[in-house]
């Protein structure tokens, strides 16, 4: 799971000139090999998803094992040019061991023979240097060595961070979302703030944000707003000598609202991939929920959420406000309206939103903004049709007014359109709206793309339906 970040707040980071390294393995070259550049012509180069291995490993025993763990990077091709290809290279084999213990990288880089075939050689140490900056160590031997000089590093950063919550987990490959089962291992929820402990950590992170955040951008760490909450698990024999692992880690920053509070907003959100469907997401946004109340946040927002991370916080407040009180009788009553009419029979769209003072109860006693009350709020009186099935007719009209006022909007049939002119200033965003009177024509014009946009209705209808019934059946034993 993840969330992007792409705010204002969250540019790039200025940070001081330091000397990388960058580590490459001894090139294999063959030199009865005849270029395949110089017979076939252009170069047609290699993507970089093709030829490139990224393993995420714990122990130097792991580094070169078959069955090391190997991440799924979301884009690799971004990296290199801009086409997304690496030209120059024949037999190109490029193969990464990133350290889960301290999150150093060793680059292993092999290939046959080089040739610039029309489009140069590309820059290979540049490219990984990119991603993996002042974490890229040169040599394989140091890599190695870091296993054991710096198998603390998590511990240090422990150490000097506030616990904000320690819990058991069951830590089984499972989609539950119950976490109060089994106790094989403690988890610890830690807050790191301060802009050089905060900077010091996610300069380690970074690689792991661009590589399994899809569209992230790394946060500003020069920002004091900026804090990092990690989860990590502590073994019971770590007297023994092992170290703490981290699991995953979210970063969110806080910003001024009006006249007098604060609002926070969840930036990024990680659990690294050996880890994820094991319920450790959903205890860092548990714990930032309880961070929200207990420090009387005005409200928590999440910004650009995956879907899989949306998911798991609509579980997590649909749990919240089943059992919150000041909402169920304003609840109950509109289940029971939805039950009693029969919407296909209503001239005028009909909406079953909360009313305001529902939505403010919601943000102040549990910090949920108004955006996501609204999504649980469908969840909830899907709940309460019971059974479901009877009353489903009248639930899809419901979700479909909804979709139709926010897609299209209330005034989309009075008669607006939209053309493009160009002008001295920019062509590319020269359009005018204006209202046709001749409303008969305008219709008769844009039946083809009122059928389409009909169609993706649709689609966006079922699409809300199943999340809707997804996220019940996690919240809903009798419906498991």
């Amino acid at each position: 799971m993840g969330a992007k970040n792409q705010s204002s707040a969250s540019a790039s980071a200025t940070e001081p000139k330091k000397r990388r390294r960058v580590g490459f393995s001894k090139i294999a070259l063959s030199l009865t090999t005849l270029s395949l550049f110089n017979r076939l012509g252009a170069d047609p180069g290699v993507e970089a998803n093709a030829c490139i291995k990224i393993y995420l490993v714990s122990s130097k025993e792991e580094v070169d094992a078959p069955d090391s763990c190997c991440i799924q990077p979301v884009d690799l091709n971004h990296f290199f040019e801009e086409d997304g290809k690496i030209y120059g290279y024949q037999g190109l084999k490029i193969t990464v061991w990133l350290s889960s213990i301290s999150f150093h990288a060793y680059a292993d880089i092999a290939f046959e023979s080089t040739s610039d075939g029309g489009k140069g050689i590309t820059d290979l140490k540049s490219a990984i240097q990119s991603i993996f900056a002042e974490n890229l160590v040169e040599k394989k031997e140091d890599f190695l060595e870091t296993f054991s000089t710096e198998c603390d590093y998590v511990q240090s950063i422990v150490l000097k961070a506030e616990i904000l919550q320690q819990k058991a987990i069951n830590g089984h490959n499972s989609d539950s979302i119950d976490l109060s089962k089994t106790y094989c291992s403690d988890v610890e929820v830690v807050r790191v703030v301060g802009t050089m402990p905060v900077g010091h950590l996610y300069s380690r992170l970074i690689p792991l944000v661009l590589l399994l955040v899809d569209g992230s951008n790394p946060i500003d760490i020069t920002d004091p707003g900026w804090e990092i909450l990690i989860i990590v698990q502590k073994k019971n024999d770590q007297e023994e000598g092992n170290p703490p692992i981290l699991l995953g880690f979210a970063a969110m920053y806080r910003f001024y609202h009006y006249p007098d509070s604060l609002r926070l907003r969840l930036g990024q959100i990680l659990v690294l991939p050996p880890y994820q469907h094991k319920g450790y997401g959903r205890c860092l946004l548990e714990v930032l929920n309880n961070v929200a109340i207990s420090e009387n946040i005005y409200d928590l927002t999440v910004e650009e959420p995956l879907d899989s991370l949306q998911h798991v916080r609509t579980c997590i407040d649909v749990q919240r406000l089943l059992v919150f009180e000041p909402i169920q009788q304003t609840l109950d009553s509109t289940v029971l309206r939805l039950k009693e009419e029969n919407l296909s029979k209503k001239s005028q769209t009909c909406h079953f939103r909360p009313p305001p003072s529902a939505i403010e109860d919601v943000r102040k006693a549990l910090k949920i903004n108004k955006k996501q009350f609204l999504q649980c709020w469908e969840v909830l009186i899907y709940l309460g049709l019971d059974p479901v099935d009877k009353y489903m007719e009248n639930f899809r009209t419901v979700i479909s007014n909804r979709i139709r006022d926010d897609v299209i909007g209330k005034d989309s049939a009075a008669g607006k359109r939209l053309i493009e002119f160009p002008t001295d200033y920019d062509e590319a965003m020269a359009f005018a709206m204006f209202r046709s009177k001749n409303v008969e024509a305008s219709v008769i014009e844009s039946e083809e793309s009122q059928a389409e946009q009909e169609q993706q209705l649709k689609q966006l209808i079922d699409e809300r339906m199943k999340q809707i019934e997804s996220i019940a059946q996690k919240v809903s034993p009798q419906r498991s």
